[in-house]
């Protein structure tokens, strides 16, 4: 799929406009400051090479590119820079988790050109921002700008929802009484938020490299670049934040296994306790097992219900004791 926005009026000034390109006559005629290209296929980068004369490569996304690869400039002005854009994922079993999606931009000629094989929620929270606010974009480096603006204050709002979940969590993990089950599912939920708050972690790294190398590259104006330096500031604010989650998760997952912990304590010390409170029956049937010829119990009617009674006055006994103690609780 190829979108093509352009600025009404002819100016750098107005509304974010956007159509999709179906031919390449119809991208010969447009005038775009931004083209964006989801899983494009061969022949709309043939049109791209074509009407703008640059050529993308086929791996421009692949994941396993060298660091150094990510942010450069070639020597025909292109400026190419790769970034990792979050989803936060779908709850349930048969949505997608949380990931990170590569996004590769081209700065060229004054075009920005993003290519990308999923749709990403903070390229429609800028469409949609860009359609209600007219003079927010006025050139292509506003476009990447405003991706990454809006890419920090995605992040933000993922997170404000783990500490939503971690906080009903806590009213799971924080009561008189945790099961077993209820422990194995806290942990789930616990796991997930965790590789959440890492994904974001990694995803406004990756945000700062980028908005840095645009500052060090001396492509921005003087009001661009304080929006950089507002950008980086609101970065450095989601580290901490997601510092103080990973605390909280850390928590939670040491408090919840330590219910778990007790939990078995308390199945072992049934079994401790019923150990204790067999061995004098034990010791009272291996007296009478004894093959000793002086044993009166052994030839007296009583005998018998006598070792029987015995045995469960011994065991009666410590079960009384134990649980005026408390311990069978």
């Amino acid at each position: 799929m190829l979108n093509v926005f352009t600025l009404d009026n002819g100016r750098l000034k107005g509304g974010l406009f956007q159509e999709e390109i179906e031919t390449a006559e119809d991208l010969a005629q447009s005038r775009p400051i931004w083209v964006d290209l989801e899983s494009p296929s061969v022949e709309e980068k043939g049109w791209i090479r074509d009407r703008f004369g640059l050529t993308i490569p086929e791996d421009i996304v692949d994941e396993d590119l060298e660091e150094s690869a990510r942010f450069y400039e070639e020597d025909n002005g292109e400026l190419h820079i790769r970034s990792d854009f979050l989803i936060e994922g779908d709850d349930g079993p048969d949505g997608k988790s949380a990931r990170n999606v590569r996004v590769a931009f081209i700065l060229f000629n004054n075009v920005l050109f993003s290519v990308h094989n999923e749709d990403l929620p903070v390229f429609r929270l800028l469409r949609l921002r860009a359609r209600r606010i007219p003079a927010l974009i006025e050139d292509a480096k506003d476009v990447l700008l405003k991706l990454y603006d809006a890419d920090a204050e995605y992040s933000a709002d993922v997170l404000e929802g783990i500490y939503d979940k971690l906080e009903a969590v806590s009213a799971r993990v924080l009561k008189s009484d945790v099961t077993d089950a209820e422990a194995g599912e806290v942990l789930g939920s616990i796991a997930r938020e965790e590789d959440l708050n890492g994904r974001i972690r990694r995803n406004v790294m990756d945000t700062r490299r980028a908005v840095s190398f645009m500052m060090r590259s001396r492509m921005l104006n003087a009001e661009q670049f304080e929006e950089s330096r507002q950008i980086l500031r609101d970065i450095d604010s989601l580290d901490s934040h997601t510092a103080f989650l990973f605390d909280k998760i850390n928590f939670l997952m040491d408090a919840t296994v330590g219910f778990i912990n007790i939990n078995q304590n308390k199945i072992i010390k049934i079994f401790s306790v019923a150990s204790v409170a067999l061995l004098p029956p034990t010791l009272i049937a291996s007296i009478y097992g004894m093959n000793f010829k002086n044993m009166p119990e052994l030839e007296q009617a009583w005998g018998y219900p006598f070792a029987l009674g015995l045995m469960l006055v011994s065991v009666a006994a410590p079960f009384i004791y134990f649980r005026r103690k408390g311990w069978l609780k």
